[in-house]
């Protein structure tokens, strides 16, 4: 009944996890839910309030651009030289996106042609292989170890795969390790990318969310970027906006408009409303970021401290809100997942889950208050690990 692609995937991770969660909560146990990367503030009150008044203006209702409302990408493209120095024009080099996961999804079709390979990190957000294998192309895997930083080597990559290699994704502040990369690595990227001719797609989703005084470098920020690669960024994270499906993409203008081609064959475009409250987000002040970096701080320190104490050794990330754990001695991803599951009520994402490499992790979300985080320490200290 399906097609090939569509039997070829595994089961997609936080559908999944999902699932447990229901079949828990049914059981009438308190689940207490560090899984899927889901903010759990509301989205600030002065954006909502945006998005009531565009809401009602009939003129938003009609069909929107496919490339985003020219004043939504101007917005993106200042915001752009305002916290990261990067100058792009919004009407070639800035492409409005239902989301970045949308983005992520259909960028393989604009570069990958059947039998091509996209450069895919791993442990990783899984959309980067299975936008590449709807598009056709063979995900190769580059591993995310942590001896390395969680940062690829670009230089174990075989020489066969890089003449068939047409795109690279990565991601940095990173999703799930929380690890971090400077610009030496983006240089780097650069370099690699000029040297073998391929597409880089930098998804800088959890750019804002950083701590202790860290602000993340934008990819684009490294002289020659622009001329290899795009760089995507979510206001899903920044600004707790994640159902509202809002993003934008900037870079190289080709690269722009054949992505550009591809969204106007498939989608209609960001409802209009929609992108009007995007532009008060991006415009407006943006002490609400403080402030939510301030929140998870608080939280990051109360679950680190916790997890020291029962003898995980975790390092303190400077960005993201996940805590990327070792699992203790004698259990893998999984199996210390379903003892948190259902030993403590504890949703936690099992590593291997995001691929291969992620074995011997599991990452946490720090989307609960304190006091939750409080009670699941104390439920994990409880166990025998």
């Amino acid at each position: 009944m399906y097609s090939d692609r569509i039997n070829a995937l595994p089961p997609y991770l936080f559908a999944t996890i999902d699932e447990a969660k229901a079949k828990m909560r049914s059981k009438g146990v308190d689940v207490i839910d560090l899984g899927v990367g889901d903010p759990d503030q509301p989205t600030p009150a002065h954006i909502v309030d945006s998005m009531c008044q565009a809401v009602r203006d009939p003129s938003t209702h009609r069909y929107p651009s496919y490339t985003g409302m020219l004043d939504f990408r101007k917005a993106a493209t200042d915001w752009c030289r305002q916290s990261r120095g990067l100058d792009l024009d919004p009407a070639s080099e800035t492409l409005t996106l239902i989301g970045s996961k949308e983005g992520v999804a259909h960028i393989p079709l604009a570069f990958i042609n059947p039998g091509d390979v996209a450069l895919c990190p791993d442990p990783a957000y899984p959309v980067y292989k299975i936008g590449t294998q709807f598009a056709g192309g063979e995900p190769h895997i580059m591993p995310l170890l942590e001896e390395n930083g969680f940062l690829p080597d670009l230089d174990a990559i075989p020489n066969d795969v890089l003449g068939r290699s047409k795109l690279m994704f990565i991601n940095y502040p990173n999703n799930p390790t929380s690890a971090t990369a400077d610009t030496k690595f983006f240089e780097e990227v650069v370099q690699f990318a000029r040297e073998n001719n391929i597409v880089v797609v930098h998804d800088n989703a959890y750019s804002e969310m950083t701590y202790d005084g860290y602000k993340a470098p934008s990819f684009l920020s490294v002289d020659g970027a622009k001329e290899v690669g795009i760089e995507l960024f979510s206001l899903s994270k920044t600004y707790n906006m994640t159902g509202w499906r809002l993003g934008f993409a900037v870079g190289n203008k080709d690269m722009i408009a054949g992505f550009g081609k591809v969204k106007s064959n498939i989608d209609s475009g960001a409802f209009n409303a929609i992108q009007m409250a995007g532009i008060t987000a991006l415009s407006d002040s943006q002490q609400c970021v403080a402030d939510m970096n301030s929140t998870y701080t608080e939280r990051r320190n109360v679950l680190l401290k916790g997890l020291h104490e029962m003898g995980i050794d975790v390092k303190p990330p400077k960005a993201t809100f996940y805590i990327w754990a070792p699992v203790p001695s004698g259990y893998d991803s999984i199996g210390f997942s379903k003892l948190l599951l259902e030993n403590a009520g504890i949703v936690a994402t099992p590593g291997v889950g995001f691929g291969k490499y992620g074995e011997g992790y599991i990452r946490f979300a720090l989307t609960q208050t304190v006091e939750r985080l409080s009670e699941a320490v104390d439920r994990m200290s409880k166990l025998d690990i």
